[in-house]
């Protein structure tokens, strides 16, 4: 077995590097993923294994840095573009939503923008309103865009290597905080179905449905939950497009109670839409209305304790599951 130790952040940069020796129409491109390594150091050292013609350091410009990965991804390569930050996506949202989302349907079917654009989001590093925000519901608001989130460093690894050969356009967001997330990964096992959400903890009281570094909290609150007698299933949906429902259908309905976590802010989320299908799809089995446990409609503080206090944690989490379990108790 090729077990290996790896960071959320390694395993980003051996995916990368694998696909661009298996495929020389790789292609990265954005600001200092060259020289520099990248913000987070995901692409260091790449330019000297694979040259600057295919690792492109960028002006700074967003607009210009996908507009670029989009022409190059129609003309036949299959170029990774890197936003620093996804709070700069709304700069980019013409040639991302206008353009690569819609050129398929726009040619008919003869053509397509195999692109992945790699950013991050998310809390965790005290960096200010803009440069902390979750913006994933943008991207999976748009028709034609895909959506990877990867919670794991096993994830981080596959979901990347299978968004390289998708033949539409992958945003790919990786959580700011879990780039020094360790773990020993087997790269010879099974890759899991791209689009399918992974069960991370099976109970038998209710369903947590959640991503990305919210995982995490998810199952450490599931674990303490269960000093209390109290069985969560912990889902993990890994992608949010194509979005696998069907996983999620399945544990509410043995539950009959359904929670949806995401750092995303509550208003017209990511929450809020799962919360709105599983009401729609679950209900006559249902014992109590689902709970959306999200970030506060609020920018986010460049102090930690406020930081930490505007987006959901274990103990959040693990309060509104008593909240929820408590009408079990009361009948």
């Amino acid at each position: 077995m090729a077990l290996q130790e790896l960071t959320y952040r390694d395993a980003l940069r051996k995916a990368l590097a694998d696909s661009m020796t298996e495929n020389p129409d790789v292609i990265i491109l954005g600001e200092e993923v060259g020289r520099y390594g990248g913000a987070y150091a995901v692409t260091k050292d790449l330019i000297k294994e694979f040259g600057p013609e295919r690792v492109i350091d960028t002006p700074i410009s967003e607009p210009a840095i996908v507009g670029a990965a989009v022409g190059a991804a129609m003309a036949g390569l299959r170029p990774v573009a890197e936003l620093m930050y996804v709070d700069f996506i709304g700069m980019t949202m013409d040639q991302l939503a206008n353009q690569a989302a819609k050129i398929r349907y726009m040619f008919g079917g003869q053509i397509g923008v195999p692109m992945v654009l790699r950013t991050q989001g998310g809390t965790g590093r005290s960096a200010g309103a803009q440069h902390s925000q979750s913006l994933e519901a943008y991207v999976m608001h748009t028709p034609g865009l895909r959506l990877a989130m990867p919670a794991t460093v096993a994830d981080a690894y596959h979901l990347l290597r299978q968004a390289l050969t998708k033949p539409d356009p992958v945003v790919f967001i990786e959580h700011k905080a879990l780039y020094t997330m360790k773990e020993t990964v087997d790269l010879d096992a099974p890759v899991p179905e791209w689009g399918k959400a992974a069960i991370r903890r099976q109970g038998r009281d209710l369903v947590i449905v959640t991503y990305s570094r919210q995982v995490h909290y998810a199952i450490e609150a599931a674990k303490k939950l269960a000093g209390d007698g109290i069985e969560a299933t912990v889902i993990d949906l890994r992608t949010l497009s194509p979005l696998d429902f069907d996983t999620i259908r399945v544990e509410v309905e043995k539950t009959g109670r359904a929670m949806v976590v995401s750092e995303g802010v509550m208003t017209a989320g990511v929450a809020a839409e799962l919360a709105a299908r599983i009401s729609e799809e679950c209900f006559d089995f249902l014992e109590d209305p689902v709970i959306r446990v999200a970030g506060e409609d609020i920018p986010i503080s460049v102090s930690t304790a406020l930081e930490t206090g505007s987006v959901p944690g274990t103990q959040l989490i693990f309060e509104s599951a008593m909240k929820l379990l408590a009408s079990r108790e009361a009948v």
